[in-house]
């Protein structure tokens, strides 16, 4: 099998390890790809926003499946594109990653679906920024209705603040807040058949503590030793089955990746938002413990057959990712610096580029990731630690309580 993937982020370089260890796999081809990924996989220039350049590419390259990382992309309609010339995709149509494209869209079909979630509003003006506001009071939860790279929700006590996002946006969906810790779940389908990955935990805030804006995600772990058992099953049942029905209902079917992102109130699970593909850096942390070939199991969704494929198969012990960022993120990233001891086993390329004399540098915001397995999270922890330490990048920062929650046994669940 032939395998283009689309994207050059961490979340396409743990793509690409899982892709190339697949014995079926016989090219891996990525555009455009990263130094890391590099390694790998033969890297192609292309935008990956472009439908009609990614086709071509796929098709001059003779790919049998095609796996999109990202969101724009697929939002872009890229899957649509490639389809039209006959080759497998993994990624939904440009109508169903509305799901992820627009918050308001996704709520839509949560409430036709009756799929549990917080109440919402949709508001384009400060009069109706204000009504929702003083409805749900603090913490205030105001998301940006379209794409915003994971960093357009903004969660806090102070109104004055929650006003200027809403402002900023333009159009927003508020919320009501859910309290309880957060989960999310990567559900691989063809839009018929669904199988859930392992449940992750993610890390949005920039600081310690959960402290400081959000990011694009500063580390994951998983598997989650404090979930419900039956976490997967309800989630399965209540979300994601009656979602993808809705969707078929509409027209437009589901097909590739649905990320739950998920609080477990004391009510029980609570859908927060829907992404369209796999979710940076949790993709790091599951796919490190994916026993099956990915790319199996990919093709399988991208051709209507995950029926068919065989239960997965993981591997024992615990995975961690902690992300190295650059100075000044996520507000305003300083690029260009160089980068030692990212030549290790388990560092996950983000945001990297290589000089023609072979100097590594960053190139991004959030820079690499130190990704690493081990007997239970404990060690898995400190295995990750242990490869972050190794990495220099002048003024870079990270978080030093990834994991540490679950790993101490404070996480609980309300009520």
């Amino acid at each position: 099998m032939r395998v283009l993937l689309v994207g050059g982020g961490g979340r396409e370089h743990a793509l690409a390890l899982g892709l190339a260890g697949d014995p079926a796999v016989e090219a891996l081809v990525a555009a455009p790809g990263n130094p890391g990924i590099g390694e790998v996989a033969s890297l192609r220039e292309v935008t990956p926003t472009d439908p009609a350049a990614v086709a071509a590419l796929a098709v001059e390259v003779a790919a049998d499946l095609v796996v999109i990382g990202p969101e724009a992309p697929l939002v872009a309609g890229v899957a649509d594109a490639v389809r039209a010339k006959g080759i497998a995709v993994f990624g939904p149509s440009a109508q169903a990653a509305r799901l992820e494209g627009s918050k308001t869209f996704a709520k839509d079909v949560m409430t036709a679906a009756g799929v549990p979630t917080a109440r919402a509003y949709t508001c384009e003006d400060a009069a109706a920024v204000a009504r929702a506001l003083d409805e749900f009071g603090a913490p205030y939860v105001v998301k940006d209705d379209g794409l915003a790279a994971g960093k357009g929700v903004v969660v806090t006590d102070d109104r004055a603040a929650a006003e200027r996002h809403a402002a900023e946006c333009g159009r927003v969906v508020i919320e009501e807040y859910l309290s309880g810790p957060e989960v999310s779940l990567f559900v691989v389908t063809d839009g018929e058949a669904a199988v859930p990955l392992l449940p992750a935990q993610d890390f949005k805030r920039v600081g310690d503590g959960d402290t400081g804006p959000n990011t694009g995600g500063m580390g994951a772990y998983a598997p989650l030793p404090w979930a419900p058992p039956n976490l997967v099953d309800d989630v399965m049942r209540d979300v994601v089955h009656p979602t993808l029905a809705e969707l078929r209902d509409r027209g437009t079917p589901f097909a590739g990746l649905l990320y739950v992102g998920l609080a477990i109130t004391p009510s029980g699970p609570r859908v927060i938002e829907f992404n369209a593909r796999f979710g940076d850096p949790e993709t790091q942390v599951v796919l490190a413990l994916l026993e099956t070939p990915l790319g199996g199991l990919l093709h399988a969704a991208a051709t209507g057959t995950l029926g068919a494929h065989p239960p997965l198969r993981w591997r024992d012990g615990a995975a961690v990712t902690v992300v190295v960022a650059a100075e000044g993120y996520p507000a305003g990233p300083r690029t260009g610096d160089v980068i030692t001891g990212a030549d290790r086993a388990g560092i996950i390329h983000a945001g990297t580029r290589r000089d023609a004399d072979g100097t590594l540098r960053s190139a991004g915001g959030r820079v690499l990731c130190g990704t690493a397995t081990g007997p239970d999270l404990a060690a898995a922890r400190d295995a990750a630690y242990e490869l972050v330490r190794e990495v220099e990048l002048a003024g870079s920062h990270h978080r030093t309580d990834i994991a540490a929650g679950a790993v101490e046994g404070r996480i609980t669940i309300p009520g």
